[in-house]
Formats: C-alpha cells, structure tokens, sequence
C-alpha cells in the first residue's frame, strides 16, 4: 500500500501536468502494463519496435521486461510547469545532477527492500557508457530519448495531446463541482482520499508526507501509478499518474441536403464535431492528409459553420450555432 499523507494546503497546491517525455518514457515499460489499442493509440503497441531498429542500446538496456520493475526517473524529469516541452524535457535529462543519476541505476540494480522493490543487473553497455561519466551517460541518453521520441511518439502527439488536455478540462470541472478531495476518488478504484491520506492499493510499502501532489493523465499506461523520488525522498512532489480511455463520439450522419450544401467531405468533419477536434484528430479518423482536413475546415470556419481555439500548443475545431442548426436539420 503507498500512503501519502496530504493537508489542506497541498491539497490546494495539487495541479494537473501533461508531460510528452513521461509518455515517451512509459512506452518503456513491460509490455504488459502498456495501454496499446487498435486505431489511433495502436502506435503504443508498436514504439518497442522502434527500439531495436534505431539501435538505441541505452534505452534498450534500461527498458523494462518485466512488470513491477524501475525506470530512472532522470529520463523523464520532474515538470516545472503544467506544460514543458519535449526540448525543455530533453535539455534537463542532459543537465541531469550527476549524483541523481548515479543514485537512480544503483536503485535499477538494488531495488529498494525496504519498499518491495526489486533490483535488476545493469547490460554491460549501460555499465561501459556510465564508466565514461554520469554527466556523459546523461547526454548519451538525452541523444537516444531525442530519437526515440522522434520517430516512435511525435507523429502521434498532436492527437495525444488534444485528448489528455480534454480529459484536463473535464476534470477541472469535476473539481469545480465537488472539490479537490473528491477527485482522487473520482480517478481509480484502486486510489481513495479519506481523512487527509491518499491511499493507493500497491504491492510497494511507502508511507509518505505530501506537500503537494502532480496529476498526470496518461494514454500509454494501463494501470496507475505514482512516480516517488527514490534520491531525496519528499524533496520533490509526488506524481500520480493514471490511464485514461478517451471514447470518441459517434457523430451524426450527415442529411443529403447538408452534403449537398457544402460537400460531402465538408458534410462529414462537420458532422463528427460532436466535441472539439484537432485537426491531426479529424484526419485520423477520416484517413484523410492533415492538409485536406485543414483545407476543409477554413472553408467551414470562413462560412461560419466552426469555430477554433487554441488549447495549450494546439488549435481545437468546434461546432458553431449555425454549424450544430445544419447539422441537427431534418
């Protein structure tokens, strides 16, 4: 059982952040605790391959095969913000503190007993690299993280991202409703909130104070989990992360009159506008380009028919009145 012990004033510090690094890094767990679907998640299922046909013996040699394992927490650092970038993410595992990351593979291969986790023996290519220097094995493992992120989780972040900042906004209105305290017991079976501790079922024994905890919405895990700093223990936040499952809804279809109207590829982006979308969304959905669907929609945003605002580092498309009086036409 993890128990972390929260007063009123962590409470109030508590704050939602989407990290693209942690995602990245996620994708390096056991394939057992990966969240992969079918259509646009399925890629999640597919990031180990990339892996082994980059050559990326660091990451390789630190990712996990086993379920129950643990992964640096260097390689996806702690968020400043709500919202860093994966260049501000990648330029802080390069200035990783030597003594972190020193700390952290000696945890890989000890494990922590006092908490029930297990250690694991380092690959000798991990073991070679870090003999050169933690400062070097920081930047070879920036380098690989870089590449990874590239080629196994960009082309799919824009749509990613649209879906965690969704799952924000709904859970601000959750809080907006009932209260902090609430949502924690809104996110898993597994996690309660009762008389200033949050309680987490785990085979993991820890029991710590709070000063303040980060939520972090994931599409890559299964499970939830809460990232600890095994190095300074309270000195940085803990970061509960947990999965979520977005459904997409199932849009109308569209009248022959409205098809006739504007198009029927016009018909059909308008139609499925059932919540806002990105253009990145919209395109996966209809196997579309990005450029046809943003061609389509600035004509329906010049008629007025859509709407669009910017969402953190992303732009959503929503129905306007006159759009949502088109479409529930007869």
């Amino acid at each position: 059982m993890i128990r972390l012990t929260i007063d009123s004033t962590g409470l109030a510090r508590t704050r939602f952040v989407v990290s693209p690094l942690h995602e990245a890094v996620n994708t390096l767990m056991a394939a057992s605790a990966l969240n992969s679907r079918t259509g646009p998640y399925a890629w999640v299922g597919r990031t180990r391959r990339v892996l082994r046909r980059e050559g990326l013996e660091l990451l390789s040699g630190l990712a996990l095969e086993r379920a129950g394992g643990y992964l640096p927490d260097f390689l996806a650092p702690h968020p400043t913000g709500p919202d860093p970038t994966i260049a501000e993410q990648l330029t802080a595992v390069r200035r990783a503190d030597p003594d972190r990351v020193l700390a952290e593979l000696d945890t890989v291969r000890h494990g922590l007993p006092a908490a029930n986790l297990a250690g694991r023996p380092l690959p000798d290519v991990v073991l070679r690299t870090l003999r050169r220097g933690p400062r070097h094995f920081a930047e070879r493992v920036a380098d690989e993280l870089g590449r990874y992120w590239e080629l196994a989780v960009a082309p799919y972040w824009p749509d990613a991202r649209a879906v965690l900042d969704a799952e924000i906004d709904q859970r601000g209105r959750h809080v907006a409703r009932y209260g902090t305290g609430s949502l924690f017991n809104s996110l898993s079976p597994e996690l309660s909130w009762s008389n200033g501790m949050i309680q987490l079922e785990s085979r993991f024994e820890v029991n710590l104070p709070a000063r303040m905890v980060l939520l972090m919405p994931t599409l890559v895990s299964r499970s939830i989990h809460v990232i600890l700093d095994t190095v300074d223990g309270c000195h940085r936040a803990p970061t509960l992360m947990y999965p979520i499952t977005p459904s997409v809804p199932a849009p109308r279809t569209p009248a022959p009159a409205l098809a006739q109207l504007v198009g029927p590829t016009r018909a059909d982006l308008l139609a499925a506008l059932v919540d806002p979308a990105t253009t990145a969304a919209l395109a996966a959905r209809h196997f579309l380009s990005a450029g046809t669907v943003s061609y389509h929609l600035g004509v329906l945003h010049r008629s007025g028919l859509v709407s669009r605002v910017r969402s953190g580092r992303e732009v959503l498309y929503r129905r306007t009145p006159r759009g949502e009086e088109l479409v529930t036409a007869p």
